[in-house]
């Protein structure tokens, strides 16, 4: 159990599930929400690229 509040995980902004009831957020809540989730598609789309580039070395190493 942390005993002090540096010990907790950091939070990196409002919990957000895909298909929640946006009513009771606030436009803060709601501009934060949207900027965590273009920052979190942004680092999908880096490793869907990261991964592609493994798949081309892969298969150009191997047709080889």
């Amino acid at each position: 159990m942390a005993i002090f509040d540096e010990d907790l995980p950091k939070k990196s902004g409002p919990e957000y599930r895909i298909g929640q009831d946006l009513s009771a957020l606030s436009v803060d809540e709601l501009v934060e929400t949207v900027e965590g989730l273009k920052a979190e598609i942004d680092r999908l789309e880096q490793e869907i690229v990261r991964k592609k580039a493994t798949l081309s070395d892969a298969d150009s190493f191997f047709k080889s």
